[in-house]
């Protein structure tokens, strides 16, 4: 063996590595899109942010995408002050997620019958649950509305899930307020995304030059975010 060939190796690992992570980040984020269009299109409920979109899009007139990414970049904003650090997969989430759910609104036509807006619910959902394992086992920094979360975290103190779930019941009473819709299928989503997150966070998991996946760990470990 050449004395270069194990850098030149290492090196090509690396790129492919990195661009695996670029695939997953852009289908990951353009996947989250086409599950918030057909949460929208099954009209049985959506998930906690896409209440607040769609009741804003309600009072504006603006698209439901376009309204995911002003407040995505307005919520990107509030990182100034508790001293967040936005990463690619920040700012594509911002632009990329709403340009999607437009994209797929204008292709898929209103559900008719409560079997195929059933069936939308169900795939929106899970598909939701594969975009978000996919863009976040990417690991290009999280997206607007999750930096908020563990901001909030770091900056108060609290557990990662009251501040979560203080995040998202103030997002969807004010979406209701404004018009978005509730339903069966926001608390599907709720008791779903979960366990799908955590099992295709598993699946799309990349390990790193040791061969150890960095984004799910066997034990919680003594500093992680996740305990209280």
């Amino acid at each position: 063996m050449t004395p270069g060939a194990p850098e030149e190796a290492g090196e090509t690992r690396g790129s492919g590595r990195t661009a695996r992570r670029l695939s997953q980040l852009s289908v990951g984020l353009v996947l989250y899109g086409v599950s918030a269009a057909l949460l929208v299109r099954a009209e049985l409920g959506l998930e906690p942010w896409g209440v607040l979109h769609q009741g804003l899009s309600e009072r504006t007139g603006l698209t439901i995408g376009v309204v995911s990414i002003v407040v995505g970049a307005a919520v990107l904003l509030l990182w100034i002050p508790i001293r967040q650090r936005p990463g690619l997969g920040t700012v594509s989430n911002v632009f990329v997620v709403g340009i999607a759910m437009d994209a797929t609104l204008a292709l898929v036509p209103d559900a008719r019958g409560i079997a195929l807006r059933v069936t939308l619910m169900i795939a929106g959902i899970v598909l939701n649950g594969v975009a978000t394992g996919l863009y976040i086992a990417a690991r290009f920094g999280p997206g607007p509305r999750d930096g908020l979360m563990t901001g909030l975290h770091r900056l108060t103190g609290r557990s990662i899930r009251l501040v979560r779930t203080g995040i998202e019941v103030a997002v969807v009473a004010t979406g209701f307020v404004l018009g978005g819709s509730l339903g069966v299928g926001t608390i599907a989503y709720a008791l779903a995304i979960g366990p799908l997150a955590q099992l295709f966070l598993r699946v799309f998991a990349i390990p790193d030059q040791g061969g150890r996946s960095t984004v799910v760990t066997r034990a919680t470990p003594k500093r992680a975010i996740l305990r209280r």
